[in-house]
């Protein structure tokens, strides 16, 4: 989805008006012809009332020619939706991106995380309903294609992973352990690194941020308790690419980092047996 697709209902229904004008039908007309009275029709093609599944569903059997546009993009806006407004211009950067950069403090990234582990995040968002953390998990776990698709090539992607949330329960210890093997599948990938930086003071303690380069340029997005910000000025993206840089330099080698994770998934393991907790596991800064 683009700029122009902020509000899903209203682009939906602009695109039901221009099909159906194109087709030279009056509402009454169009009405009849898939079950809907035309003051409904009206209220969607006004964005004032957002359209049903099976409503798109009968759009596409009216309009062959878009090729099943309604439904497709009636199923695409619903992770989109769920989506919150300043982060949807900067999930158009990550789509185009070339590289990534992704350095978030405390939890993982949500392009590495498991279905469980994303669901036990956002299950802490107070007044989320199931329904709308059900949404949300959609949109997350849809974002992470871009790191394995084949076309456009995924882009080459390097994460800072704080060692501080391989030891942060999040859902349960066998949740735990799960998520860290899918680190290391990840990081299988030929266009992946993942490096962890130790439980050590450094320039980055403040906040995550991820920056993405394309073609036509670079932005980084900065993410607050409230809200997040994409930047597309080049000072400021160069001087996050700074902090990354200065900040991967106190990060684990990718080995060493696949060794930590391994353990500490050891550790998050034995605790589903009833062994020590992994979170009072030596840091590996001490250990």
């Amino acid at each position: 989805m683009s700029a122009g697709t902020s509000n899903p209902a209203r682009y939906f229904g602009q695109e039901v008006r221009r099909a159906r004008r194109a087709a030279n039908m009056t509402l009454a007309q169009f009405g009849r012809a898939i079950g809907y009275h035309p003051g409904q029709i009206s209220r969607i093609e006004r964005g004032v009332r957002p359209p049903t599944e099976a409503f798109a569903k009968m759009c596409d059997k009216v309009f062959p020619e878009r090729d099943g546009w309604f439904e497709r993009f009636y199923q695409e806006s619903r992770q989109w939706a769920a989506t919150p407004p300043w982060f949807r211009n900067w999930i158009e950067h990550e789509q185009r991106a070339l590289t990534l950069r992704v350095w978030q403090p405390s939890s993982l990234s949500g392009l590495l995380q498991t279905e469980p582990y994303a669901l036990a995040l956002l299950r802490t968002f107070p007044g989320a309903t199931e329904e709308q953390v059900g949404e949300r998990l959609a949109a997350r776990l849809a974002r992470q294609v871009i790191l394995a698709r084949e076309e456009p090539a995924a882009p080459m992607a390097w994460f800072l992973v704080d060692e501080a949330a391989l030891r942060r329960c999040t859902g349960t210890a066998e949740t735990m352990a799960a998520q860290l093997d899918h680190l290391v599948t990840v990081a299988g990938l030929p266009n992946v690194t993942i490096q962890v930086v130790p439980n050590v003071a450094h320039a980055a303690l403040t906040g995550g941020f991820a920056i993405a380069e394309a073609a036509q340029g670079a932005a980084a997005y900065i993410e607050t308790a409230l809200t997040g910000q994409v930047f597309e000025d080049a000072d400021a993206v160069r001087e996050l690419a700074t902090r990354f840089d200065a900040l991967r330099t106190e990060a684990l080698r990718g080995t060493e980092s696949l060794r930590l994770i391994e353990k500490v998934a050891s550790e998050w393991r034995q605790q589903t047996a009833g062994a020590s907790p992994a979170t009072q596991a030596p840091m590996a800064a001490s250990a």
